[in-house]
């Protein structure tokens, strides 16, 4: 898991990235959970937080809030 930190440096490809890459894994960890083979419950939770963060920044790259860093 990243810190808020890091996800407000990447771009937008990179955040696009680790959210999709995030969404898999958290339908990986609900599977896991249903299967009661989850051994750390908390990563459905610090998962969901770090895909709702990234959608934040993604949001203000889209309404102009953020800016790409070569676009300056």
């Amino acid at each position: 898991l990243m810190k808020p930190a890091q996800i407000k440096e990447m771009n937008k490809v990179e955040l696009e990235t680790k959210l999709n890459d995030n969404l898999e894994a958290l339908q990986n960890f609900k599977f896991q959970k249903a299967l009661q083979q989850l051994e750390d419950g908390t990563m459905i939770s610090k998962t969901k937080r770090e895909i709702a963060q990234l959608r934040t920044v993604l949001n203000e790259f889209k309404l102009g809030i953020r800016k790409e860093e070569g676009a300056k």
